[in-house]
């Protein structure tokens, strides 16, 4: 799951600590599960298109 959370939209480094963290907002149920389930694939990756992609939409 790790390759998949770089290649992720809601990867987000926190510029304190200087590390990488999800930013995908998940009431504490969601991410226990999300956490603990044995799926390969995360069910909310969605891929970092670059900060173009919504230029890319317009044209």
């Amino acid at each position: 799951m790790d390759n998949l959370c770089d290649e992720c939209f809601y990867n987000t480094i926190d510029e304190e600590s200087e590390e990488y963290f999800c930013s995908l907002t998940l009431d504490e149920d969601e991410y226990a599960k999300m956490l603990f389930e044995n799926n390969k694939q995360c069910k909310y990756f969605r891929p970092d298109t670059g900060e173009y992609s919504i230029v890319r939409k317009q044209n």
